[in-house]
């Protein structure tokens, strides 16, 4: 980064030189592992390559995330996270009546999804957004610059592959929306639920669904990650739990904040409290923060 920095016009006109003349190759990637929360397995490209990266990311976002539906919150510019917990809370409360009535809840997620995305799908389906064969070329060579074998795989350290993530799953929200006409459906990356106020339409749509993401896209459902349940007895999703009269944080989250909270990144996690009916978790967070780390988590049995 400080070599590529100190000598960045040189370099900027060096890598501009190589794709005018079609001559740029990507280089290879430095593998380590991080836990966020989870152990994940990171791949990071080299400066110049994660120049280009943002270089086609800033190119081609803006005219593919027209083509997304609404309801897609992953990497998106005023989506995201909390956004995504929000529209489940309105979901929550048209199907239940504010609470009045019954409804369930189908949640997903997609086994090893990065893992498992195919390349060969992956560029057909960019080839109906992209016309230009010089840029579809490049998008070959950021693509076919990982492999996990049988042209499969993106990288998570890319910001291209947050791209073609939503890409890739934008044909199963098309699906979900338009031939299941499901009302209630909302995605964040490989996880995506939908909410019902029958039960037995779930039922139906769940194989559907899977038998799609299997045919069409040769991906599956994680079998241990597939639920129907009561949206009265809490949805857990995106770190939040939602339940038809309010949100609270996910125990994990409460013990991760509390864990890592410092001065420094207080407000970050305040913010993340201010989504859910979470005073209890604040008033304990403040106090961790200005004193250090304590053995307790008195929050934890918290629900405000």
């Amino acid at each position: 980064m400080q070599y590529f920095a100190l000598h960045l016009e040189r370099n900027l006109f060096s890598l501009h030189e190589e794709l005018v003349d079609g001559l740029y190759k990507h280089g290879s990637y430095e593998t380590f592992f991080v836990r966020d929360p989870k152990l994940r397995h990171i791949h990071k490209a080299t400066v110049r390559d994660r120049v280009l990266h943002q270089a086609v990311f800033r190119s081609l976002n803006y005219s593919f995330d027209r083509r997304f539906i609404f309801d897609s919150y992953s990497c998106r510019v005023r989506k995201g996270a909390h956004a995504g917990v929000r529209r489940l809370n309105d979901f929550v409360r048209k199907t239940t009546a504010n609470g009045h009535r019954e409804a369930w809840v189908l949640k997903c997620d997609i086994r090893k999804f990065f893992d498992n995305v195919q390349h060969g799908i992956l560029r057909a389906l960019l080839g109906k957004g992209v016309r230009d064969i010089r840029t579809l070329s490049l998008l070959d060579q950021v693509i076919g610059s990982f492999d996990l074998g049988g042209g499969r795989g993106l990288p998570l350290g890319n910001v291209t592959s947050q791209l073609f993530a939503n890409v890739y799953l934008n044909e199963l929200d098309r699906f979900v929306k338009h031939e299941l006409a499901e009302p209630y459906y909302l995605r964040y990356c490989d996880d995506f639920l939908i909410v019902r106020p029958e039960p037995e339409y779930l039922e139906v749509a769940l194989p559907r669904v899977r038998d799609f993401l299997h045919d069409k896209l040769l991906l599956d459902l994680h079998p241990h990650k597939v639920s129907i349940q009561k949206l009265q007895h809490g949805t857990d999703f995106l770190g939040y739990i939602v339940f038809t009269t309010h949100t609270i944080l996910r125990t994990t989250s409460k013990r991760r904040a509390l864990r890592c909270v410092t001065k420094n990144n207080l407000m970050s996690y305040l913010g993340m409290c201010s989504h859910a009916s979470a005073h209890g978790v604040s008033i304990d967070l403040r106090r961790r923060a200005a004193s250090g780390p304590t053995s307790s988590f008195s929050t934890l049995n918290h629900t405000s």
